[in-house]
């Protein structure tokens, strides 16, 4: 049984249906309900389609926060072959937020950063929601400067409502740990894609997803500030998320017309949580199209491509 969202009852209702048919049927107190549960799925699906066909950047947001949508987690078991994990900063600790380590992807070795919201609630709790700290940034950094010293392309799964707030978050220094993956990023004399799985928020975001190539699902979000934050800021008033959320430009569709992101990886109908292992082949097939595009290039190149598409971003805004 899905969870639904709240744009999502029509089809609630109408799935509801079905199983209260089936569960007459099963009792034998209907006589013959397959033509009317077969006419209620075709209807279901139809509602279904045209639900996702016309998303607000609001239901996007709910879709791209969906609980039951595809971690990192799954997409590295899914994707990448003999995976070893590495840990910690060297400096501090271990952040669970972020799965890092090395493994082949499509049979060539690759370094993986991952952004880990956890599944259930004792997941979650230990992956802190996804939200990394400075650790977590400083971590990234160890595994990207192996990637370069070893010549392994980098695989980014993004995924996190940004990075982590708490006290003790600043004080070891979040802005500078944020700031340096984002220049080690951009440094990178090796290939580097980056995929928006579900929350691409703020500098959280942006400290693992400075890639050659930038993809998003397509119900994913990716933007500066949350919807609900930037409500707060502009407005005082958080309930005002949904009008934040349009005016943020923050879903896939308008990142791509903006140059933000290079391309959109197309989601089964009704979301990626109704369809785990589809998209995260769609997203393998993706990520391997963009890193057969990078490969062959000089470390020169690759940093003067990466380069050239950050400062058109701000070329195209002005």
């Amino acid at each position: 049984m899905h969870s639904y969202l709240e744009f999502e009852k029509p089809v609630a209702d109408i799935e509801g249906k079905i199983q209260e048919l089936k569960a007459l049927a099963a009792e034998g107190e209907a006589v013959n309900v397959e033509d009317e549960i077969e006419r209620l799925k075709v209807k279901s699906a139809g509602t279904l389609k045209d639900l996702y066909t016309k998303l607000t950047p609001w239901q996007k947001t709910l879709v791209a926060r969906h609980p039951d949508r595809p971690h990192a987690a799954d997409y590295v078991s899914g994707l990448i072959e003999d995976f070893t994990p590495l840990a910690g900063d060297r400096s501090f600790g271990e952040d669970h937020a972020i799965l890092a380590g090395l493994g082949r992807f499509r049979g060539a070795p690759v370094a993986v950063l991952a952004q880990e919201k956890g599944s259930d609630t004792q997941a979650r709790l230990k992956h802190n929601f996804g939200m990394a700290r400075p650790e977590g940034y400083r971590k990234a950094v160890r595994i990207m400067e192996l990637a370069d010293r070893f010549g392994l392309p980098v695989v980014s799964l993004v995924d996190t409502a940004g990075a982590y707030p708490g006290v003790g978050a600043e004080e070891r220094g979040q802005a500078e740990a944020i700031a340096r993956s984002t220049d080690k990023g951009l440094e990178l004399g090796v290939p580097s894609v980056a995929v928006v799985i579900g929350e691409g928020g703020s500098g959280g975001a942006i400290a693992v997803a400075t890639a050659n190539r930038v993809l998003m699902l397509e119900h994913a979000i990716y933007s500066v500030i949350s919807p609900e934050g930037a409500a707060s800021i502009l407005w005082r008033d958080s309930a005002r998320a949904q009008d934040a959320a349009t005016a943020m430009k923050i879903t896939a569709q308008d990142l791509l017309q903006l140059g933000v992101i290079d391309d959109i990886i197309e989601e089964p109908v009704g979301g990626a949580h109704r369809a785990k292992e589809t998209v995260i082949d769609r997203a393998g097939a993706a990520m391997e199209a963009a890193l057969r595009d990078l490969s062959g290039l000089s470390p020169e190149e690759i940093r003067r491509q990466r380069r050239e598409k950050f400062l058109a971003i701000g070329r195209a805004l002005s």
